[in-house]
């Protein structure tokens, strides 16, 4: 290991390097790194909503209305923002609380002969691209989310669905990168955070609080949608 890899770690996890210590004294490092993580996230996620409340209503807005348009929604990410996309629409299609319907959302990443098949021949940057062309549909929506909004292949997607009529809308991180610089996404919640641990935790929060906004939303429109989609209201999840 580098002296440069070494100072960088030795700062982030000073307990764990230097002269021999304690196993006290180790315990009780970890103890204030997990405190000052966690008080991290806490920060992070206040500060946040506490800066964009309006904006988040505004995407739970546009949610409710594909749904209520009889629209579908679609999610895509990479790597860990791949498990949030697969989240995000489970959420959708299973909701865990009584009377609320099941709604159409599909996550792109979830068809692993689909991406291996695009990203084979003719390149990665195409997998949700040639599932938007084959899938969507003007009135549909579409949910991308990365960590530094710099994704090629979240951004091939984004321009075609707004080409197609989709409404778009985008979770990014940092300072929101080509997400929030694109015309092609009508909404974009950037967290400005640089660790992507933290932008990743607030995600997750984001996306909760939408799906209860937009089932909120819904409730006066909510026969029409269970007739074809899932439970009627009242009925158990």
């Amino acid at each position: 290991m580098t002296s440069i890899a070494e100072d960088t770690l030795g700062s982030l996890y000073p307990f764990l390097y230097g002269e021999r210590r304690d196993e006290r004294d180790l315990a009780a490092g970890l103890v204030e790194s997990l405190r000052r993580k966690a008080g991290d996230s806490v920060e992070v996620k206040r500060r946040f909503f506490e800066e964009n409340a309006e904006a988040v209503v505004a995407v739970a807005r546009a949610i409710a209305g594909v749904y209520r348009g009889g629209g579908r929604l679609f999610t895509m990410g990479n790597g860990g923002s791949f498990c949030d996309a697969a989240h995000i629409a489970v959420e959708f299609q299973h909701p865990v609380t009584a009377g609320r319907p099941a709604l159409p959302a599909t996550c792109l990443t979830a068809d692993v002969a689909v991406m291996t098949a695009v990203g084979n021949d003719v390149g990665f940057e195409h997998v949700y691209l040639r599932q938007i062309v084959a899938h969507g549909r003007a009135g549909d929506g579409l949910i991308g989310v990365s960590t530094s909004g710099n994704s090629a292949n979240l951004m091939a997607a984004f321009d075609k669905a707004k080409a197609l009529g989709l409404t778009t809308v985008g979770l990014a991180g940092m300072a929101g990168g080509a997400m929030a610089r694109s015309a092609s996404l009508d909404h974009c919640l950037v967290v400005p955070s640089d660790s992507i641990h933290r932008i990743q935790e607030c995600h997750v929060a984001i996306y909760h609080i939408l799906w209860d906004l937009v089932h909120s939303l819904l409730a006066d429109t909510r026969g029409g949608l269970a007739a074809g989609s899932g439970p009627a209201e009242g009925a158990a999840p």
